[in-house]
């Protein structure tokens, strides 16, 4: 039986940033491996500067990696593939004059190039994330945690197999945190491959079924949640914990 092709594969990665002339460049992610089981949801932990959203650009295509190669659903990362992916950055622009309706057009028309059955797709996302009413709305009449919300109603707006959420929950107030939750579960509940960071534990345990933990641009822990858990403790931050993880080196 052939062994099934992960979601996505980090081979290795690492990447430097060049620093002011006659210093060396500051390495942040160094010989990083991890692979992404297709339909399970994996947590991406570590503290601020840890190099989360660096290799999550890496692997997106936002930035070139320094050496190490980049995997998804088996190929490199192409046009094609990128069209498999719904990606929600921590901390994403808008073009605040756009109302949601013509964000979400400009966002499938980026993706599908065409506008068949966008209003319909659009009015589901929206409603999946509580903004159906504000459809005409422009951007800039929203809060921070509606701008939450409508960038996940992007990420989700074509179907794609591998969601990447970076910091979804950033911004939210309780029910907006468990909107993004039930929304979370329901595509981990269709088979859907989600990989998202936080640096918060209890949503882990509560979302994962496995995690990635990086420190300084390191591998520490790849594997089952549950086995983390027992072995380290769920705690409210990351940050409680970074101590106890010396032994997972």
């Amino acid at each position: 039986m052939s062994k099934a092709v992960p979601a996505l594969e980090v081979d290795r990665l690492t990447k430097s940033f060049s620093a002011e002339l006659f210093h060396k460049p500051k390495v942040v992610l160094q010989n990083l491996t991890f692979q992404i089981q297709k339909g399970k949801t994996t947590g991406f932990v570590g503290v601020n500067g840890a190099g989360k959203t660096t290799t999550l650009k890496c692997v997106l295509g936002f930035i070139r990696p320094t050496s190490g190669e980049i995997r998804v659903l088996g190929e490199p990362l192409s046009d094609k593939i990128k069209t498999q992916i719904g990606f929600l950055p921590e901390r994403p622009y808008y073009h605040d004059f756009l109302t949601a309706k013509e964000f979400l057009r400009f966002h499938w028309e980026l993706g599908r190039g065409d506008t068949t059955s966008f209003e319909s797709r659009a009015q589901a996302v929206l409603e999946k994330v509580n903004l159906r009413n504000v459809w005409l709305s422009p951007l800039r009449s929203f809060s921070k945690g509606m701008l939450q919300r409508i960038g996940v109603a992007q990420a989700l707006l074509h179907q794609p197999e591998i969601l990447i959420l970076d910091e979804p929950m950033s911004g939210l107030d309780p029910d907006g945190r468990i909107l993004i939750k039930d929304i979370i579960q329901e595509q981990r509940q269709a088979g859907k491959t989600l990989f998202f960071s936080s640096h918060l534990l209890g949503d882990m345990d509560e979302l994962c079924d496995d995690l990635v933990v990086i420190d300084q641009g390191t591998l520490i822990y790849q594997g089952d949640l549950r086995t983390f858990s027992k072995d380290q403790g769920v705690e409210k931050s990351f940050r409680d914990v970074r101590s106890k993880l010396g032994a997972l080196r």
